[in-house]
């Protein structure tokens, strides 16, 4: 219980930190427009507090979008649709520096042998200046049947931290790092290297390479490609897309001997609110060591 205040009061020092040092140059509009070739109109209008659907574009010379969640924005210069959580099993880039969100995530799993286990996480995300991210989570993962043991409690942190501004690298490479604590169970790391871009207009995506190291107990290693594409239906508003999670897991006792689980399906995003994202992924196992099916449920709230 300890560790949960410890973690919910990190959580509200961390927004009142973010909140105070939120830098104005994450508010800039730079603008060079086509009709004055000769001289780039380099004029900065700040707007106060702006959350990423009020952000201004930022024109790139030479370069138009015909769908406003894909103008850029923010100090990286980075596409509208990369400030909000577009996949639930992918993840892509940073958030813009002062960024504050809510997120509550459902996550049952579906396992062959008919047992369901559900993860629930509540959690908060900040924007950082230079390029970083910090997330914290409370965790709690429970086996749905009247006679499964209790649930297990725990948070998890994670931090992001993206290696150049949007388009100076190939697949906008980031890195990831997340220490896993569950009350019950061995503490986990878990290092991912995140990539992201769009394959063409309207056509958004990402792919992350996963480590996921158990630190005690049976010394579980599970090593993950997750990937996701999606494309807007109506701009900024309903998108759908195809996701996927492929894993290899072994243990200490039998290094090199990996289970394999294969899952694959759709996914839809839907924003009633410019503050408010929902998530979904319904994905069904294709091999016979594969879990039946796995889904993703995911909201958001913009402060």
């Amino acid at each position: 219980m300890k560790r949960f205040v410890v973690v919910t009061a990190g959580a509200a020092l961390a927004l009142a930190f973010v909140v105070a040092v939120r830098p104005a140059s994450s508010l800039a509009q730079v603008v060079n427009p086509g009709d004055v070739p000769l001289k780039p109109d380099t004029t900065i209008v700040h707007v106060e507090h702006a959350r990423t659907w009020e952000m201004p574009e930022v024109v790139v010379y030479g370069k138009t979008h015909k769908l406003r969640e894909e103008q850029r924005i923010g100090p990286y210069r980075q596409p509208r649709w990369t400030a909000t959580r577009r996949f639930t099993t992918t993840r892509t880039y940073v958030i813009p520096p002062g960024k504050a969100e809510f997120e509550f995530w459902v996550r049952p799993t579906f396992k062959n042998d008919g047992t369901v286990e559900m993860r629930s996480l509540w959690e908060l995300e900040f924007g950082l200046p230079h390029r970083f991210q910090l997330d914290l989570y409370l965790r709690t993962d429970q086996v749905l049947d009247p006679g499964g043991e209790p649930a297990s409690h725990g948070q998890q942190i994670e931090v992001r931290w993206a290696w150049a501004d949007w388009g100076k690298i190939w697949g906008n490479p980031t890195f990831y790092l997340e220490w896993v604590n569950l009350y019950d169970r061995p503490d986990k790391i878990e290092p991912k290297l995140l990539l992201g871009g769009q394959l063409a207009e309207g056509w958004q995506a990402g792919a992350n390479f996963v480590g996921e190291f158990e630190m005690g107990g049976e010394r579980e290693y599970e090593y993950e490609f997750t990937g996701g594409i999606g494309h807007p239906i109506v701009d900024s508003r309903f998108s759908i897309g195809l996701e996927t999670r492929l894993a290899w897991a072994d243990v200490a006792s039998d290094r090199g001997n990996y289970g394999r689980n294969f899952r694959l399906g759709p996914s839809i995003q839907f924003r009633p609110l410019n503050r408010m994202t929902i998530n979904i992924a319904a994905l069904a196992g294709l091999t016979e060591e594969s879990d039946d099916a796995q889904m993703f449920v995911n909201t958001g709230w913009e402060f």
